[in-house]
């Protein structure tokens, strides 16, 4: 595997600086930046302070602990932070007997600031409001308009800000894309086959209807990133230190992609994301490449569906609409064997292709994302029995994403924190100089 990409830090990248441009109605309209995502656990101290408060006020003498760092070092980050809007005080839960403003426990303003996070898929388009602390507030879905990039990435970017108008008790200070496809996080340049997108202007749009800077990332490398820098949903500790070692994040819904995490950081090769879109799985299903059984034309939601629909196993439309692939969870659910059948020949396919790519890649940990894991959890049995008897090499940590159905959701809210969570001081800085 290669060493990460290193990139600049959000406050360096002064080719993007703000430009303004005249509207028509003679208003000056600032063109917010596009900001590289920081996809990795930052070691500063202001990010290390700001990560120990994640799951719940802390005192200093415990951020200390948990961070390696003095105290004084601390006390001048929560000072900062503080000052920033960022952080918060917390002297109703200061211990009773307690001396000194160092005792007065902090935590994450959770209430003055939100971001929103927009994931675009090849059929549906999910926009979120996050907290700082990565928990959704709320969100919507829409379709995500075949018609043209142009208008498609206008229509989201329109529906994304009518959206943010309903948090008005709260500032916005960062916008996140979550797509498929190849991106350029230097520039929020992207190109989305599957969407017919060449050269789409996702990060230009978005900034400037939303008047916020805006970071775009590969979807699923947004997915590992996740799972580095958002507090898990599970009992599992949030720790301050980057995790060592390496990851794999293997995700299948209606695409099928796979990102590395190493020592804290998600790997992001220079030329974009490797695909595993057209890895065998012995099926006789024809793909777009010419070759029979590729992995995501096999897998898929769409290919899924088309299949359950062509055994009869769901109508192709149920009621005056059109049937989905929650048709087939269900009726497996409710005891259809050829439903069950089928859903039990993706999960070993999916067990076997993990298995390969697991083996060619060797990481520590391997973890599943995406509804094609999630969606039908009886599945999971035949994955677990595919992987182990596919993989050649000692048995691993492997495990389902702790966020489930909503992978994608975070996928986004993680690219509109991260550079929060990499430089928090500078990144308020930036929203404030621009704003």
């Amino acid at each position: 595997m290669s060493a990460p990409t290193s990139r600049p830090s959000v406050l360096s990248r002064t080719a993007r600086e703000r430009s303004a441009t005249r509207a028509a109605t003679g208003r000056t309209r600032v063109q917010r930046p596009v900001v590289a995502p920081e996809l990795r656990v930052a070691d500063n101290p202001a990010a290390a302070v700001l990560r120990s408060a994640m799951a719940g006020p802390v005192s200093r003498d415990n951020a200390a602990r948990t961070t390696d760092l003095s105290i004084a070092t601390v006390n001048r980050q929560v000072s900062a932070l503080l000052t920033a809007g960022l952080l918060r005080e917390r002297p109703d839960l200061t211990a009773s007997g307690a001396v000194g403003r160092p005792r007065v426990p902090f935590e994450i303003d959770h209430e003055a600031y939100l971001t929103i996070g927009i994931h675009i898929g090849a059929a549906v388009t999910k926009i979120v409001a996050a907290d700082l602390r990565g928990r959704i507030l709320g969100g919507l879905a829409i379709a995500t308009p075949q018609s043209g990039q142009e208008f498609a990435t206008t229509t989201v970017a329109r529906s994304a800000r009518a959206f943010l108008q309903r948090w008005h008790r709260r500032k916005a200070l960062w916008a996140g894309v979550a797509i498929g496809g190849r991106v350029d996080p230097l520039t929020g340049v992207v190109d989305h086959p599957k969407l017919d997108w060449q050269g789409a202007k996702v990060g230009a749009v978005l900034g400037e209807v939303l008047e916020l800077p805006v970071s775009v990332a590969p979807h699923v490398e947004a997915m590992a990133g996740s799972e580095l820098l958002l507090p898990p949903v599970d009992a599992r500790p949030v720790t301050t230190a980057p995790e060592r070692g390496s990851s794999l994040y293997f995700y299948v819904r209606e695409t099928a992609g796979i990102a590395v995490t190493l020592d804290g950081r998600v790997h992001t090769p220079s030329n974009g994301p490797g695909s595993i879109a057209h890895l065998p799985t012995g099926s006789d299903v024809e793909c777009a490449c010419g070759r029979r059984g590729c992995l995501e034309v096999t897998v898929g939601d769409r290919a899924m569906h088309a299949r359950a629909v062509g055994r009869g196993i769901i109508p192709a439309h149920n009621g005056t609409a059109g049937s989905t692939l929650a048709d087939l969870y269900r009726v497996a659910e409710a005891g259809s064997q050829p439903a069950r059948d089928l859903l039990a020949e993706r999960a070993t396919m999916l067990g076997n292709t993990v298995a390969l790519v697991r083996d060619m890649l060797n990481p520590d940990r391997v973890i599943l994302g995406g509804q094609a894991f999630t969606g039908y959890r009886p599945a999971l049995a035949h994955v677990s029995r595919a992987f182990n008897q596919g993989s050649t090499l000692p048995p691993t940590d492997i495990r389902i994403s702790g966020f489930g159905g909503k992978v994608q959701e975070f996928a986004a809210v993680v690219t509109s924190l991260s550079a929060l969570y990499a430089d928090p001081l500078g990144a308020i800085r930036r929203t404030r100089s621009e704003g």
